[in-house]
């Protein structure tokens, strides 16, 4: 195949390596908390720009440095909490996993994401992939 025509290819059928399909979810309605370790208490806020049960892409108004520990509390909007398939204690996913990268180049608010090792309460894994195959999002790119 000539290099123009496998470039082609490549640009119209990406390979996508995610394991886990990512949602964008409305950053107005999908907040999130976090915290850096080993401080215990969660001083960071902002919302959510896309999500899969793998990570998050966020924005916080101040940069985490890439490879920091950190856990994070979502707070996953209320239509499944009123529709009664919300399960456990309240509508919140817990998780912890590392941040794997950063944009600290634009001046204001820093977009970044988050590989998630591990989901912190029992059933948050679960109410995560609930909330995700609802229908309510758009898969992203």
């Amino acid at each position: 195949m000539p290099q123009d025509a496998r470039r082609d290819t490549m640009t119209l059928n990406p390979i996508d390596r995610r394991e886990h399909t990512r949602f964008r979810v409305n950053p107005g309605y999908t907040p999130i908390q976090l915290r850096v370790h080993p401080e215990e208490r969660f001083e960071f806020s902002g919302h959510i720009y896309d999500i899969s049960e793998g990570g998050v892409c966020f924005e916080l108004d101040r940069p985490i440095e890439p490879g920091a520990r950190v856990s994070i509390q979502i707070d996953l909007p209320g239509h499944l909490l009123e529709s009664g398939r919300d399960i456990g204690p309240g509508r919140a996913v817990f998780a912890t996993g590392n941040v794997i990268w950063c944009d600290m180049d634009e001046p204001g608010a820093s977009r970044m994401a988050v590989a998630i090792t591990r989901f912190d309460r029992a059933g948050d894994r679960e109410r995560l992939i609930r909330a995700l195959t609802a229908g309510r999002y758009l898969r992203a790119a």
